[in-house]
């Protein structure tokens, strides 16, 4: 009887992870594929992953004949440009980011664990709407390439806006547990502010599908592409449809005094998700960290 051939063996070191957080691998990884952060073994590494926002090349390792350098970020290149400078990124074999033509997609699936739990979070039917005020905002963060903080600043000018953030903070998130509560909370709001803080083609983050998820309607600022990313057709309301932030006032108080067209942005949650979506969808079934030790396996074996 014939003895199974040995698990062909993998070898990924982590320069830098994320933010320097420990690393977050699934719970299996392809047999004899090993993704380690010890840097004492780059010698021995079949590829390397550098954190690109992170990264500081003070002490560059020295890259050894065949082995592979991937550029590792879900970062906005709009807030880290070299990500999209050539000359720089000619470093690298491989790119692992949120773009769509990266040679592993890392969008903003693992943020949701899975893509069946994305898509069941999706589908589930919205909360009714019981808040006092149309809209929420949650912006903390004091980035902004977007324009976004002007922009959220005229809007409540001309709708009352429940701002739970730090910046425009009126309200007080009580009994606050994190990601739960946020969604718990603008699933009571007819709207909710999804403004990125940069906008660059493929960057849509979970600003725009936690307000999907709860039942609100995300009124978004950030990706040009934003609607190739949607879920579902008429979704969410886009600013740039509209001339200035009054005018996308007057729309979201027709809104409110229309249930049957409010109701229209909702009903998508009763019907099958786009077929596009559902493709991103399955390119990103598989966890990143098990397609790059797939993608580093194909790249050593054709190089011999």
């Amino acid at each position: 009887m014939n003895e199974p051939l040995p698990a062909e063996r993998t070898l990924i070191v982590v320069h830098d992870t994320m933010w320097r957080r420990p690393l977050e691998l699934p719970e299996r990884l392809p047999d004899g594929c090993e993704i380690t952060t010890d840097r004492g073994r780059l010698e021995d590494a079949d590829a390397v992953v550098f954190h690109v926002p992170g990264l500081r090349f003070y002490h560059r390792p020295r890259k050894r004949p065949n082995q592979l350098w991937i550029a590792w970020s879900i970062e906005s290149d709009a807030n880290y440009p070299r990500l999209r400078d050539p000359a720089f990124m000619a470093r690298f074999d491989l790119t692992m980011t949120y773009r769509r033509d990266a040679d592993v997609v890392w969008g903003y699936v693992p943020y949701y664990s899975s893509a069946d739990n994305l898509e069941r979070a999706l589908l589930a039917p919205p909360r009714p709407k019981d808040s006092e005020h149309p809209v929420a905002m949650l912006i903390s963060s004091r980035v902004d390439r977007s324009g976004r903080r002007a922009y959220a600043r005229e809007l409540a000018r001309h709708i009352a806006v429940d701002s739970y953030g730090r910046f425009l903070r009126n309200k007080e998130l009580p009994d606050d547990t994190g990601r739960a509560s946020k969604l718990e909370l603008i699933g009571h709001y007819p709207f909710t502010i999804a403004f990125e803080n940069s906008i660059g083609d493929d960057y849509v983050t979970e600003k725009f599908y936690d307000p999907l998820i709860a039942g609100s309607v995300p009124i978004y600022l950030g990706a040009r592409n934003v609607g190739e990313l949607a879920p579902a057709e008429r979704c969410f309301l886009d600013v740039r449809d509209f001339a200035n932030p009054r005018a996308l006032a007057g729309h979201l108080r027709a809104l409110l005094g229309d249930s049957a067209a409010y109701d229209g942005l909702l009903a998508w949650k009763r019907r099958p998700l786009r077929p596009e979506f559902r493709a991103l969808l399955d390119r990103q079934r598989t966890h990143p960290w098990v397609r790059l030790c797939e993608l580093v396996r194909q790249r050593v074996r054709a190089r011999g």
